[in-house]
């Protein structure tokens, strides 16, 4: 998963609420988290899905898109809460 922060406090929110949810909902923890956000770039690796948070320049400069550019796409679906 790739996204994009447009300051470096809205990079650590990013980062930091994906944690916190995966965690707390799913009782997920990352297996290694890289990155800070005065680097720009946050990477989370949760094995099965590794999620890359960039600072939208750093994002275009890595052009990470195109490196993945012939993986396979899935569709994302927000998950709805059951009541």
């Amino acid at each position: 998963m790739i996204c994009s922060a447009s300051s470096e406090p809205q990079l650590k929110a990013i980062a930091n609420e994906i944690e916190t949810r995966l965690r707390e909902d799913h009782a997920r923890r990352a297996a290694a988290v890289d990155g800070f956000p005065a680097s720009q770039w946050i990477v989370l690796d949760y094995l099965e899905v590794v999620v890359h948070i960039f600072h939208r320049d750093k994002r275009e400069f890595y052009s990470l898109e195109d490196l993945w550019g012939d993986a396979p796409r899935v569709a994302w679906e927000t998950a709805t809460s059951v009541s």
